[in-house]
């Protein structure tokens, strides 16, 4: 189902991926650096994501302009992000326009300009980006429901907020830069039709000399109080309600992922039917697997009204303490037909298959290979399933509402 996963570990701390996929005519890259927004200072929330912006905007012999313009020419389909852990540079693209594109990138990582010509209009951006978020409300809840689940700084979203954008100098860009942007613990992967040898050679020009070290994250503890609500004069009422849950790294995370999964996924699911079908208590309702490193959870959300939020609030909780009295034969199998057809369009996908070459590695320090991955579907059944939650039933709840009324804590949570 899949071909070998190669790795290479420099001696600067950059690891190397790579999973030739030769049926395909396409290659993609991803590439993380330990530079989240984990490393932001606290009175600077947003600097990572800042940086990020910066380093697109002119790198090497590139202006700004001839960045955007030589990916065009190339047919990359680039990308950079902020996550709470990494950042993050992405591009897919012709196989045969691979070599290119990782050099332009080598730049984007090692040599941008920072240049303070293009400070104020990267400032613009990130502040509209703020916007952006906080005008979306039920990511607004669940952002606080992150907060309230993880410790700082892993409950951090990469965007910041506008006074501390506005704080920013290019000194601060300049800085941040110099300190996180290096390669220990840094993660390159590659998937498409590439060869293996040459792909390792050419990363090793690229990125073998890149020098820096790493630094260490100080963590605090995260807020107990199991119910949060947030005022907001609305005829809307947004829901987020979280329990404690395994990481990904962990042995029964396809166990909790399959519950879960029976959960949500799909118009069958409990949820959807639950909530929203049968009783039609709101108008989006989804429940997931989150998991940062050595922590996870699972999360649920629903958008209903401010009459309906109780009610709404209620059978959302009352189905996730209901999974543990197990699931069924044909749930199971819903589940597993759903998730075979993602493994065989991640095998349509270098993009899709480099973003999770370098997943797994984050997590796991090793690859699972879609062969890998198809077995541990194959391997749930009802009776895995079914010890799992007897095992590990809902359990350290945590609930955010935002809208115009308080809510009453469902009982039975705890």
């Amino acid at each position: 189902m899949a071909n070998q996963v190669h790795s290479q570990q420099f001696e600067n701390g950059l690891t190397l991926l790579a999973e030739p996929m030769d049926w395909l005519e396409s290659a993609a890259f991803t590439l993380l650096i330990p530079a989240g927004a984990d490393r932001d200072p606290q009175k600077l929330a947003g600097l990572s994501n800042f940086v990020c912006e910066m380093t697109q905007r002119g790198c090497g012999s590139r202006s700004s302009r001839q960045f955007i313009e030589d990916l065009e020419l190339l047919g990359v389909d680039s990308s950079g992000s902020v996550s709470n852990a990494f950042t993050s540079y992405g591009g897919s693209m012709p196989a045969e326009r691979l070599h290119e594109a990782l050099t332009i990138y080598a730049d984007v990582a090692r040599r941008p300009h920072l240049s303070e010509d293009q400070f104020e209009d990267a400032q613009q951006v990130c502040i509209q980006e703020v916007r952006s978020h906080d005008d979306d409300l039920s990511h607004k809840v669940m952002t606080e429901l992150r907060r309230r689940r993880y410790a700082d700084p892993y409950s951090r979203v990469s965007y910041g907020n506008i006074e501390a954008i506005e704080a920013i100098t290019i000194k601060d860009i300049r800085s941040h830069f110099q300190r996180f942007h290096q390669p220990r613990g840094a993660i390159l992967s590659v998937a498409g039709n590439i060869e293996w040898s040459s792909l390792c050679e050419q990363v090793g020009e690229l990125f073998a000399d890149w020098t820096g070290t790493d630094a260490a994250i100080e963590e605090t503890a995260a807020p107990v109080e199991p119910y949060t609500h947030i005022q907001h004069d609305s005829s809307q009422t947004h829901l987020g309600v979280s329990y404690a849950s395994v990481p990904y790294a962990d042995d029964d995370y396809f166990q909790s992922y399959g519950a879960v999964g029976v959960l949500s996924g799909g118009m069958s699911s409990r949820l959807f039917m639950e909530v929203r079908e049968k009783r039609g208590l709101c108008y989006a309702v989804y429940a997931s697997c989150e998991t940062v490193r050595d922590r996870g959870a699972v999360v649920a959300y629903a958008g209903t009204t401010t009459e309906r939020a109780q009610e709404t609030l209620d059978v959302l909780v009352t189905e996730l303490l209901r999974l543990k009295e197990g699931v069924c034969e044909e749930e199971l199998l819903r589940l597993k037909a759903r998730i075979k057809s993602q493994l065989i369009m991640a095998q349509e996908s270098s993009n899709a298959r480099s973003s999770q070459i370098a997943w797994d590695w984050y997590h796991l320090n090793r690859v699972r290979t879609l062969a890998e991955l198809s077995s541990l579907i194959d391997a749930l059944t009802c009776q895995t399933i079914n010890q799992y939650l007897v095992d590990h039933p809902p359990s350290d709840f945590r609930i955010v509402t935002l809208g115009a009324s308080q809510l009453e804590i469902p009982r039975g949570i705890s």
